[in-house]
């Protein structure tokens, strides 16, 4: 359907008045909330990124002490936590916070003042999390799946456990109701001629990820509302001396879990067809079929949670497999539409394609190891060791970090009006790619030979030191190609060349905005034929080169 909504009258280009504190702070202006999801998120990342450096120093030699291990079990959850929960989502969804509303021509979204709660929810539940670092007690440290009895009472008494499990429900209410807003905007405020059909691929990403937290996360609400019961008011949901299940929990959290996984890579799917679609100067190869895998994932990723469990004995594995197989077919088939989409393309390669690229390299490899670890005699081999950390990593930070890097070069421009440096975007993605691959591909091998994850040091057995130490150097140049694009980022918010309204000849309606776009959003909306209003604006339709594929809503 298309919403009966005027389009934004022509007005004069005025500057826009520079934000002052309050403003920031009381601000319902969804581009004024994207960048504050973002520069959060950003934040922790640089947090998450020190502690996983203070980790790998830990372990680049046996018998280290550089710190304790109840310190080192703290770190190692508030690493996971803030990457898992406050890092790779909550970008997502402050990127989609700013570029939906662009996206579709609307002037912001549905409800701005539930937008803005959704922020400060997700801020309070991160330092919530993080507080139980000035406790003499210290912070959570059952790891970041929180598994019972880890987090019992008995094992961890202490309030840390509890102010994560407040942490984390505070970001599941700011999640959820961050999916209501995107999907009744989507529905409700399409500029005229805006079909379904006409969306680009990242919004129809953002539809797909919001249906998936809709479903995913109230059961992580109800795993933290049970655990708690147990922990303080003498509940015994995961208590198997008194009836309980502790495999329950892990049903509960896997339910949410893995789909989140998928939470976590879709709106970044979204982000590199865009930006392969840009620097290859085509249209969308396979724009149905990479709407329609979308949705496949999403309803395939509800049915493998249990794949995490394959060695609890409590699973029908076959099953669990079998659906672990079959998701990676709609996977698949996007990478063969972005091969598709830059085959005989005008390829050029900014930072952001760079980036974009190594997130394909980087997830692929990730993938390949999903599907190893999908067979359940392999995911018996490599159960609990460092073989399955790097699968994940491979996933989540080699794929959708990368994926969030080439966003951050993508859309600079757009919500500054300023171009980051090419010269040091470039250098910071060889360092990261690069650094990066050093780091893990050592973890997988120091994996199958058996070395077991979540300890603070190891025995000195015949290739693990010399792994551990490659990996560990590994992750000082990762952390030195992140820290450059940190410092362009810095430096070119306000010294950054002009970028223009449109620096890279885009196709999506944000391009034909100014830059950074006015309050509202349009100083006027271009007609909008299809999926590429921009593009159209600048090949009226009838030229040679503006021959743009038109779809029908």
């Amino acid at each position: 359907m298309t919403a009966v909504v005027a389009p934004a009258a022509a007005e004069p280009r005025r500057p826009a008045r520079r934000a002052g504190v309050l403003d920031w702070l009381v601000t319902t202006d969804h581009k004024h909330i994207g960048i504050l999801y973002m520069a959060t998120t950003l934040g922790f990342f640089l947090v998450a990124g020190a502690i996983a450096l203070v980790m790998r120093a830990q372990l680049a030699q046996p018998g280290l002490h550089i710190v304790e291990r109840q310190a080192y079990n703290q770190l190692f959850t508030l690493h996971g936590t803030a990457m898992i929960f406050l890092v790779i989502a909550p970008f997502a969804l402050g990127l989609a916070n700013y570029l939906l509303p662009l996206h579709i021509g609307a002037a912001d979204l549905a409800f701005p003042r539930m937008n803005a709660l959704t922020y400060w929810l997700l801020l309070a539940g991160g330092l919530t999390i993080f507080s139980g670092l000035l406790l003499s007690t210290g912070a959570a440290a059952a790891g970041w799946t929180m598994y019972a009895p880890l987090s019992d009472f008995e094992n961890t008494p202490g309030p840390g456990v509890d102010l994560w499990i407040m942490g984390v429900l505070m970001i599941s209410a700011s999640s959820i109701m961050t999916a209501i807003n995107f999907l009744t905007t989507v529905m409700l405020f399409r500029a005229p001629g805006m079909t379904m059909m006409r969306l680009p691929v990242f919004v129809w990403n953002i539809i797909v990820t919001s249906l998936i937290i809709l479903m995913a996360f109230p059961p992580l609400a109800v795993a933290m509302a049970e655990l708690f019961i147990d922990r303080r008011l003498g509940g015994h949901f995961f208590d198997a001396s008194h009836g309980g299940s502790a495999i329950l929990y892990q049903h509960v959290f896997w339910f949410f879990g893995h789909p989140e996984v998928y939470v976590m890579i879709l709106p970044y799917f979204g982000v590199v067809t865009q930006v392969v679609s840009t620097f290859s100067r085509r249209p969308v190869f396979g724009y149905l079929g990479m709407v329609l895998a979308s949705f496949a994932i999403a309803g395939l990723s509800m049915g493998v949670w249990a794949h995490h469990m394959f060695t609890t004995g409590a699973v029908n594995n076959p099953f669990f497999s079998i659906m672990s197989f079959l998701i990676a077919v709609p996977t698949g088939i996007k990478y063969f539409n972005w091969i598709g989409t830059m085959w005989q393309g005008a390829l050029v390669f900014p930072t952001a394609m760079l980036f974009a690229i190594g997130f394909m390299l980087n997830f692929l490899l990730g993938g390949v190891t999903g599907v190893m670890v999908a067979s359940p005699p392999l995911d018996y081999h490599v159960e609990d060791t460092y073989f399955l950390v790097t699968h994940f990593h491979y996933t989540l930070a080699g794929g959708s970090m990368f994926a969030l890097l080439a966003a951050l070069y993508f859309w600079f421009p757009k919500i500054t009006g300023r171009l980051l440096s090419e010269r040091l975007g470039m250098l910071s993605f060889w360092l990261t790619f690069v650094g990066y691959n050093i780091t893990f591909i050592p973890l997988f091998l120091v994996g199958l030979l058996g070395m077991p994850r979540r300890v603070v040091t190891y025995l000195p057995l015949p290739g693990w030191p010399e792994l551990n130490l490659t990996s560990t150097a590994g992750a000082g140049v990762l952390a030195l190609g992140i820290a450059l694009t940190m410092w362009n980022l810095v430096v070119s918010w306000s010294r950054g060349a002009p970028a223009g309204d449109d620096p890279w000849g885009g196709g999506t309606l944000e391009w034909a905005t100014s830059s950074p776009p006015p309050e509202r959003n349009f100083h006027a909306l271009p007609p909008i034929r299809s999926d590429r209003p921009a593009f159209d604006m600048r090949m009226p339709q009838g030229t040679p080169g503006g021959q743009a594929r038109a779809r029908a809503g």
